[in-house]
């Protein structure tokens, strides 16, 4: 079978045609993307309904374990756990400590390192759950190309570390010395706020604005807690501020743009004030990347995940962390990081070369994706259905234009809702495209956000004005005849 083929029936979508694919695939054997192409296999996913799980072949590597990682797994397990545990492996033998205290923190159960394999840890069922979530929420994971590694017997190398780190930073525009490389886009959040918790223990941080569900879980679940201001505007934002002057916080935290609302956070406000207080600010620009808007300006460090645009095909997990050569914390971040990333890169050897391999048309896919993003956010606006369209041109436009860079544009994530919300799943079904939990991909996505992101906890989201109807597109490198083409169908089905 072709790769064309391979990948269309990992994505089991009937709107993937041959006809509409002008740019590189994925890996199909490392493919981390899923298909939900109704809304019930939405739900049945979140149930964890057998029906619907046992279908799916591949999925966000954070949240689903790949075949090639689970048959691996499978085999130490045969080999080496006791009976009725668990064996689970993780990027590191530091993460895998971090993961046994997580689990008996979180269930009471004793995890421990395999003496013949110090990342892996195995886990009484009971704590199996825990040990899992510390996985899904720090990302600090191994990838399906490690995994097929370790099965074949083969082994990595080191050596690469330094060149895909020189290759990423190019594209990040920042010197070598200051780009640091990570298994995932939440090690990258995560190392981070590992990092800024152990010099001032004991303080709590600061997340402006609704964030990505896991950069949130970690400042709750690890560390002295956090304050979380949904409202970053107005009397909040000031109230925000002047605590961050006082030195209140460990770090302040924010995604610029935010993910799903695509809110911008007065940055150089929140600056000035980090500033004053000696408050590390840290921010994560992966929705729309650092080619459209300049975080580094006035972050002392930014995050950012490498799977979204850089690679933009969806067959390599990765992070990046970037930091402010002129930042007062400069010179002490980049001497732990360095211990904490050795090499400048923690991504393994295979993984690295695909990245670099795809990164290498990233300009060009942004480029697009903005030309396309601003047409179809347009478009969604004037349809009299929509109730309301979340785009960085319409939302929080002033504040954007600040960090705006002169020759970027506004991205491919866009979010809208509908004036009738009983309509979306009929929407959604009737939408042909690819159909997942991702973004910043060279093919359009769609998925129900909030029904994939916060399934569990929505009245909170909902009271933070994140509807459950809230369908969320990341627009891709069709041609904009094709893309409208397909939303205006969609729309005909729920006039």
């Amino acid at each position: 079978m072709g790769q064309k083929a391979l990948v269309r029936d990992l994505l089991q979508d009937p709107a993937w045609e041959e006809k509409d694919v002008g740019f590189p695939l994925p890996d199909s054997s490392h493919a981390c993307v899923v298909s939900l192409p109704t809304w019930d296999s939405v739900i049945g996913y979140e149930e964890d309904d057998p029906a619907i799980v046992a279908r799916m072949r591949a999925g966000y590597p954070r949240f689903f374990i790949h075949p090639i990682t689970a048959r691996y797994f499978e085999q130490v397990e045969a080999r080496f756990a006791d009976e009725g545990s668990r064996i689970i492996a993780y990027s590191s033998e530091e993460a895998a400590r971090r993961a046994a205290s997580y689990v008996l923190e979180q269930s009471g159960v004793t995890a421990r390192l395999l003496s013949v394999e110090r990342a892996h840890l195995m886990v009484p069922k009971a704590g199996y759950a825990a040990a899992r979530d510390y996985w899904r929420h720090t990302g600090e994971i191994i990838s399906s190309r490690q995994a097929e590694d370790l099965l074949n017997g083969s082994s990595s190398d080191s050596r690469l570390a330094e060149s895909h780190r020189q290759s990423i930073a190019r594209v990040l525009e920042v010197e070598s010395r200051d780009a640091f490389l990570l298994e995932s886009g939440m090690a990258a959040i995560f190392t981070l706020f590992r990092v800024i918790t152990e010099r001032r223990p004991g303080l709590k941080t600061l997340q402006l604005c609704f964030p990505y569900v896991d950069a949130l879980k970690i400042q709750e679940q690890f560390g002295a807690g956090v304050d979380f201001v949904n409202d970053a505007t107005g009397d909040g934002l000031e109230e925000a501020l002047c605590a961050i002057r006082a030195g209140t916080y460990a770090a302040v935290f924010c995604e610029v743009p935010s993910n799903p609302l695509l809110h911008t956070v007065d940055l150089p406000a929140v600056a000035e004030a980090c500033q004053d207080g000696a408050v590390p600010l840290l921010v994560d620009d992966t929705v729309c990347s650092h080619q459209n808007i300049d975080t580094l300006a006035y972050a002392d460090a930014a995050s950012t995940s490498l799977t979204k645009w850089v690679s933009g095909v969806g067959d390599v997990l990765a992070g990046s962390i970037r930091l402010r050569k002129d930042s007062q914390f400069a010179d002490e971040f980049r001497e732990v990081l360095e211990r904490e990333v050795p090499g400048g890169s923690r991504l393994y050897h295979r993984d690295g070369d695909a990245l670099v391999r795809n990164a290498s048309d990233f300009r060009e896919r942004v480029r697009k994706c903005n030309c396309n993003g601003l047409k179809i956010a347009a478009f969604l606006a004037a349809q009299p259905e929509v109730a309301e369209v979340w785009y960085p041109a319409f939302t929080d436009r002033e504040a954007y234009e600040a960090i705006r860079r002169p020759d970027g544009g506004y991205g491919g994530l866009i979010s809208f809702t509908l004036k009738e919300s009983d309509k979306t799943a009929v929407m959604y079904e009737a939408m042909q495209f690819c159909k997942g939990p991702s973004l910043g991909t060279d093919y359009t996505l769609v998925c129900p956000y909030t029904l994939l992101a916060h399934y569990r906890e929505m009245a909170w989201a909902r009271s933070c004005g994140v509807s459950a109807a809230l369908l969320r597109i990341s627009v891709g490198r069709e041609t904009e005849e094709e893309l409208i083409a397909r939303l205006e169908r969609a729309f005909a089905v729920v006039r």
